[in-house]
């Protein structure tokens, strides 16, 4: 059901553009329904209250992680580079694709399909998600070791960039959260 409508809902890799020529006979090989919020961190969504962005529950014990809010369309390969957190999509800079390793598609500066970004909808994508996907993305490309352990890092249910962004002196505050999580890596 989660496969269906969010292929319903995009009907094309809304990273790349691509389209499936081969929807209308229901074949979707190489396509796949991606999850913002990851599947294998249910538990983490439950304990963090992840599911008050998603308004199109089936029933009362579903939990929304499988709903199409969470979800976007993507190629196979673009859908292993979403989960590594080696792209991500700000929606706070008009849905623009920032890659933060290389970048073999060409997406990077791209801006996400808008068929799938109806936030206020009962079908689209919601924005709180891909800001989540976001933050977690820069937070693991900034250790440099190319994977999340948001888990370990932060206590369950806080939001470390949203606190620097939302506090006083923000820009001086992150800036200097970068230097100490970059340990002085020269990028010349």
């Amino acid at each position: 059901f989660f496969r269906a409508r969010v292929r319903e809902r995009d009907g094309k890799c809304v990273i790349t553009g691509t389209e499936n020529a081969n929807a209308p006979i229901n074949i979707w090989r190489g396509f796949e329904a991606a999850h913002i919020f990851p599947l294998s961190s249910e538990e983490y969504w439950m304990q963090n209250g992840f599911s008050r962005w998603i308004t199109n529950r089936m029933e009362e014990r579903d939990t929304g992680i499988n709903s199409c809010q969470n979800a976007l369309l993507m190629q196979s390969t673009i859908h292993q580079n979403f989960d590594g957190f080696d792209f991500s999509v700000n929606p706070d800079d008009g849905y623009k694709i920032t890659c933060f390793d290389k970048d073999p598609f060409k997406i990077d500066g791209r801006i996400l399909d808008p068929i799938c970004r109806e936030s206020n909808g009962e079908e689209g994508a919601r924005d709180e998600l891909l800001r989540w996907h976001f933050r977690q993305a820069v937070l693991a490309n900034m250790r440099g070791a190319g994977e999340p352990s948001f888990e370990m890092d932060f206590p369950p249910g806080s939001d470390m960039m949203g606190d620097i962004l939302s506090g006083p002196q923000a820009a001086k505050r992150m800036e200097a959260e970068l230097f100490s999580r970059l340990n002085g890596v020269s990028f010349a």
